[in-house]
């Protein structure tokens, strides 16, 4: 569409940050209005239409810009072909979403979490979720890549919508197999109604309290109000548990009957309101660990394109690296799952081998070690680059293997499977049930908010490094004057000190088999 690589860039991050939090609108519409099978449903169609459109507009020359324009040079896509080029792309980013906020969740679903075997398959069905994924990505990076570059991308995009409609067809086949919870209304009603209801008690009953005291009682008989009080509190005190002491601001939602009747809340809606804010901060804390993986789709790569690719007779080139992690995580999932998970579980004795908490700190703390392994990468690229008198020339590929770069691409795709399948098995088996496909969206928005915050960290490292003397370590025409070491060194102190972070709220989480 000939748009400035700058630009590109910038509609691809735009993009996938839109459709992983599309995955809240997902998993709530899936927890509210409909079940996680028609969600599903609806929103592969929509990718469906999405990449039809896409595939036309790559066919039909009339609705792409032409190749030279009155000045002689390519003119940028605009006009109603721009409109249709990111109708296209979002009908997909929405279908995207709607996909990943109900088809984890409808998985999980399948399996009888009141029985120990239940539960095993259900911890299995989320390693091969994430195995899956893998695959597809193998898929894309090597065969629809190569389809693209030697065929052309109608080609490609053809794949892709054949693909999605196989899938549909696929998941049809199942539907009378399926299992399906009933939506029980929107749980963001029931989180808003329980915070608005313990705010107004907590304010209407501080403020009024004098008043209440103040209350003329009965002449006749001045103890028989507190009596009548007392019986009320004891019947419901039968009828229904007390809430518990954690996060007590929000039992005063139902300490006292609230002023309006519209905000008058259960003990069952406060504990499950309670159960969901207590994953936010276990979910903040997965953030960085996405902000690194954002690194391998952008400095890595330039890392890569600096050195020898060549593999035998065959140029691999340097987008191609995202085939490490993929690759890792295809063989390391079903080894997770079939040699380390039952040799954890005799050592443990807990079902799972390792709790979700302790494998989601598994993959931040390989998380760290990734960035140190690419600082030291780093560190020898630009070694080797002085020795070899190429420091100032970009042209020139360095004579280093491009494996080097590699090793923190298997790192990250390690703690990737850790963490992301730890916290989409986490967030589904600690929510309430009426919000678990909305919990587990978490999953993908942390993926968003990592891509964000990346982008973030970049612009600050350069306004801090850049002043009248020294120039910004991220910035300029060839890598090799970069202080990209310096960075990921940055990148290193900060993922340490988001684990103890996380560290901090793991030991205070407490839930029974966490």
């Amino acid at each position: 569409m000939h748009m400035s690589p700058t630009k590109s860039a910038n509609n691809v991050t735009n993009f996938m940050g839109t459709a992983f939090l599309l995955t809240l609108l997902g998993g709530f519409l899936s927890d509210a209005f409909s079940t996680t099978y028609h969600i599903f449903l609806i929103s592969a169609v929509i990718e469906f239409l999405g990449l039809i459109v896409l595939t036309v507009q790559a066919r039909v020359p009339s609705l792409k810009p032409p190749e030279y324009g009155p000045t002689g040079s390519c003119e940028e896509v605009n006009g109603g072909k721009a409109s249709m080029l990111f109708a296209g792309l979002y009908l997909v980013a929405l279908g995207v979403g709607g996909i990943k906020g109900s088809l984890p969740v409808h998985g999980a679903e399948q399996f009888d979490e009141n029985t120990l075997s239940g539960r095993k398959q259900r911890s299995t069905f989320f390693n091969y979720f994430v195995f899956c994924l893998s695959c597809g990505a193998f898929i894309a990076v090597t065969l629809v890549v190569w389809v693209e570059d030697n065929k052309g991308w109608v080609w490609g995009f053809g794949i892709s919508t054949i693909s999605i409609f196989v899938c549909i067809s696929l998941f049809l086949a199942g539907s009378a197999t399926y299992k399906n919870k009933i939506p029980t209304g929107s749980p963001l009603t029931t989180i808003l109604k329980v915070l608005v209801a313990a705010s107004i008690n907590s304010c209407f009953y501080r403020n009024s309290s004098n008043v209440v005291v103040n209350m003329p009682s009965s002449p006749s008989n001045p103890q028989s109000s507190r009596q009548e009080v007392k019986a009320e509190t004891s019947k419901a005190n039968k009828a229904t548990e007390a809430p518990t002491n954690s996060l007590k601001y929000l039992n005063k939602a139902v300490e006292n009957k609230p002023i309006y009747s519209s905000i008058e809340c259960t003990v069952e809606q406060v504990e499950d309101v309670k159960r969901v804010l207590k994953l936010l901060p276990i979910f903040a804390c997965t953030i960085m660990l996405n902000c690194c993986l954002a690194q391998l789709s952008t400095f890595s790569v330039e890392q890569a394109a600096t050195m020898n690719t060549r593999l035998g007779s065959l140029n691999v080139p340097p987008a191609s690296l995202s085939i490490f992690p993929v690759l890792f995580i295809m063989i390391l999932a079903p080894i997770y799952d079939h040699i380390i998970i039952p040799f954890a579980r005799k050592v443990t004795k807990i079902e799972t081998g390792i709790t979700h908490l302790q494998r989601i700190g598994i993959g931040l703390v390989l998380s760290v070690v990734a960035m140190a392994v690419a600082a030291l990468v780093e560190v020898k690229r630009k070694e080797v680059a002085t020795n070899s008198g190429l420091l100032d020339d970009a042209t020139k590929p360095l004579p280093i293997t491009f494996f080097w770069a590699a090793l923190q691409y298997l790192f990250l795709g390690s703690a990737d499977l850790f963490t992301f399948a730890g916290t989409l098995e986490f967030f589904f088996s600690e929510a309430p049930i009426n919000m678990r496909s909305l919990a587990t969206s978490l999953s993908w928005v942390s993926l968003a908010m990592g891509y964000y915050l990346s982008s973030a960290i970049v612009s600050i490292v350069n306004s801090v490094t850049g002043n009248s003397s020294h120039k910004p370590w991220l910035s300029g025409a060839n890598l090799n004057h970069f202080h990209l070491e310096r960075f990921y060194w940055v990148m290193c102190v900060l993922s340490t000190l988001n684990f103890l972070h996380y560290l901090f709220w793991a030991i205070r989480y407490k839930n029974s088999g966490t």
